[in-house]
């Protein structure tokens, strides 16, 4: 939200804030790892309004250049007050384009490799083969939203006839060779507060058949029509999400329509609860606790819940959690919380992002992909060939 001043912020000296917050919270040391927490120079941003163009601020790195969609270019910062960073200056690429070539050319150092690059990557006979790294899987999990104020998905059994009706081991192993976990649950594997016991809505055709049965919307011909929105032009909407809907059609004769919108107009009629069903996200963990999936995404007053799912007892659940100091209790609201809202089918989980995998040449050292979203690049240095 928005405010134009903060209770419980109090600055004692120029390094020290102290935050008083409105009561004892488990999670609220690790959300001030995320950058929304960072604290800003308040002269500037009261008298520089493109502040964020070069910010002041207190990291390795000073940001020389951003030009939305070409690149980003940081400087190393002599004075950070821990060890400064190894390398003089890192230059983002964010125009796309064909970042293979540009690796094979000696144009980056560093790429991202894709599903369809992978299997020629491995070869041992390829020569870039020597420079494909394994990163850990990431925290993060990909779905379908569901609105359920709006038919059909006001149906509770409709809404876990189409999680019952996706074989998602099949697609994550035909598909997306094995690149993905099927997730069945929210919270992401080793991610703190992961529920190993939580079976959730597994593929089972017939149990589908039986809930569509006994769903207000089992007759084809007064079925209002289905429309998952998701962002992008062109008509490429996922291989996976294509398979998914043909699982639909098959296993249930349910047609599912999808639209694609412009990423702008997709993410401000997310925001305002607009969709029917829509798909295309994943969430990435911000910090390290379950809060930051569950009670972000689902209680119904978050402003991120864009499906519109409610029920008082999670929220309760929720609220509890929030409070709770002592860890193993706080996890059982979190795994009670986190099957309920499984149960309910609030969503059509997808997958658990599986490994990742970079090509990285062999002279840049101290390069590490954690399962958070944000690279650490201070310890990277350059090897002298």
């Amino acid at each position: 939200g928005r405010a134009d001043t903060v209770s419980g912020l109090k600055a004692i000296d120029d390094k020290t804030l102290q935050i008083t917050i409105d009561a004892p919270k488990a999670y609220f040391l690790a959300k001030l790892t995320y950058p929304t927490a960072f604290v800003v120079d308040k002269n500037q941003v009261e008298s520089d309004p493109s502040w964020t163009d070069s910010p002041n601020g207190t990291g390795p790195f000073i940001l020389r250049e951003y030009k939305v969609g070409e690149r980003i270019i940081l400087d190393r910062f002599a004075d950070y007050y821990l060890e400064p960073a190894k390398i003089d200056q890192v230059r983002m690429n964010l125009a796309g384009g064909q970042a293979m070539a540009m690796y094979e050319n000696d144009e980056i150092d560093i790429t991202g490799v894709g599903l369809f690059d992978l299997d020629r990557l491995r070869d041992p006979n390829e020569p870039l083969s020597k420079d494909l790294r394994i990163a850990p899987p990431g925290f993060s999990v990909s779905y379908i939203g569901l609105n359920p104020e709006e038919p059909p998905f006001d149906d509770v059994k409709f809404r876990r006839a189409l999680n019952f009706a996706i074989d998602k081991e099949l697609i994550a192993d035909e598909v997306l060779a094995g690149l993905r976990v099927p997730a069945y649950g929210i919270l992401p594997p080793g991610f703190p507060g992961f529920n190993p016991e939580l079976e959730g809505l597994k593929f089972n055709p017939e149990l589908a058949r039986e809930l569509l049965a006994e769903s207000a919307y089992a007759d084809p011909d007064t079925r209002p029509r289905i429309v998952i929105t998701v962002p992008g032009t062109g008509g490429n909407i996922g291989l996976d999400l294509e398979v998914i809907l043909e699982m639909w059609r098959q296993n249930l004769g349910v047609e599912v329509e999808i639209q694609q919108v412009e990423w702008a107009t997709y993410l401000q009629d997310l925001n305002r609860k607009r969709f029917q069903a829509f798909g295309g996200l994943a969430w990435q963990a911000d910090y390290p606790d379950p809060q930051d999936f569950l009670d972000i995404l689902f209680h119904s007053e978050s402003e991120t819940n864009h499906g519109g799912y409610s029920n008082p007892e999670v929220d309760r659940l929720l609220e509890q959690a929030r409070v709770e100091i002592d860890t193993g209790k706080r996890i059982k609201l979190y795994h009670e919380a986190e099957r309920m809202i499984v149960e309910d089918a609030a969503w059509v989980p997808l997958w658990y992002t599986g490994e990742r995998h970079l090509l990285l040449k062999p002279y840049i050292k101290g390069y590490a992909l954690t399962p958070m979203t944000i690279p650490k690049l201070r310890h990277v240095y350059i090897e002298d060939n």
